[in-house]
């Protein structure tokens, strides 16, 4: 690992040293300048994986180890600057998931728009009976990036009626009463 950091404009970054018009044509054109700064030159920066794809693949900074139902922070190496009004969700790799049973934790996670440390990924490993290993530079999470609105509250006595009304968990059914 080193100290050194490299900038990095998201609309410059290829998949693969993809020259920027065959990603355009391939992948679309980015509709979205993200600043970003790899706090590990050895790893790859955040990437698409396919033509169409909402998360950019998150890679491990380090090697690591899950036992059944560990959990652990594992740092990426990345850092971003969203733009006021988009956020970050962290959201786990759907392969690791079914093949392997490692999940973010806290899924999605959250990057907000003012923070600019390193972004770390809170992997759980669900299987009961084996360990998970990762090495550094595997794909762990998936990165999407999306609008904020932002809400003002209004404080009302009455919020007005609605089909479902106050119904909560459970409230719409889908699983029969055991018998």
């Amino acid at each position: 690992m080193t100290e050194e950091t490299t900038a990095v404009d998201a609309a410059e970054a290829t998949p693969a040293g993809m020259p920027e018009a065959q990603q355009a044509a391939e992948y679309g054109t980015p509709t979205l300048t993200v600043k970003l700064k790899m706090l590990d030159d050895g790893l790859e920066p955040p990437s698409y994986a396919h033509p169409g794809d909402a998360g950019a693949d998150l890679r491990a900074r380090e090697d690591v180890v899950l036992a059944p139902g560990e959990r652990r922070l594992v740092p990426t190496g990345v850092s971003i600057a969203l733009p006021d009004g988009f956020v970050a969700l962290i959201h786990p790799r759907s392969g690791l998931a079914t093949k392997h049973g490692l999940t973010v934790v806290n899924a999605p996670g959250t990057v907000d728009a003012g923070y600019r440390g390193e972004i770390a990924v809170t992997l759980l490993n669900t299987d009961r009976h084996h360990a998970i290993e990762l090495k550094r530079g595997d794909r762990i999470a998936q990165m999407v990036i999306q609008r904020v609105e932002y809400a003002r509250f209004l404080p009302v006595q009455d919020l007005g009626g609605s089909v479902r009304g106050g119904g909560g968990f459970g409230s719409t059914g889908g699983f029969g009463v055991p018998v």
